[in-house]
């Protein structure tokens, strides 16, 4: 399995999601691939932000080590799943893609915690710490839901 996860800049919830997966990945000794990547260029190359950082640490979990890209025509045919964490992040991948974009692969990430809820991961870019556990807790508990539904 090849999963990516998708948000504005990459430096907030994808890179979460991208982390908390690999890590339960690894505690389910599951081969899958996981990636992030975001549907702007603000931030390329760029690590997480420190509080993304910062919440997954308290967590056990290190993504100092990303960095930030933008999703590509080629990520549509590698990965097998790709989750958006809000309907705008969705709107702007099927307008990058194009012709390449494939419905049946894009899926609205809180819709696996939440069946057909079309809820929004909220963007903790401008709120403090409070907002960023907000998001990682929605965010890993939609992982575990992901990991149990594909094992």
């Amino acid at each position: 399995m090849k999963i990516l996860f998708v948000c504005l800049g990459n430096i907030c919830r994808s890179p979460i999601a991208e982390g908390v997966m690999k890590h339960l990945c690894k505690k389910f000794h599951l081969d899958w691939e996981i990636d992030s990547a975001s549907t702007n260029t603000y931030h390329t190359g760029a690590p997480p932000h420190y509080m993304s950082q910062n919440i997954c640490q308290e967590n056990g979990i290190s993504i100092k080590d990303q960095r930030a890209r933008k999703i590509t025509t080629n990520d549509m045919n590698y990965f097998d799943l790709i989750y958006v964490m809000a309907k705008d992040v969705r709107s702007e991948v099927k307008y990058l893609l194009g012709s390449n974009y494939d419905e049946r692969k894009i899926k609205l990430f809180l819709n696996e915690l939440y069946p057909n809820s079309e809820k929004d991961v909220p963007d903790p870019w401008y709120g403090g710490p409070e907002d960023f556990k907000i998001a990682y807790d929605l965010i890993a508990a939609t992982c575990e839901q992901i990991i149990f539904k594909y094992k």
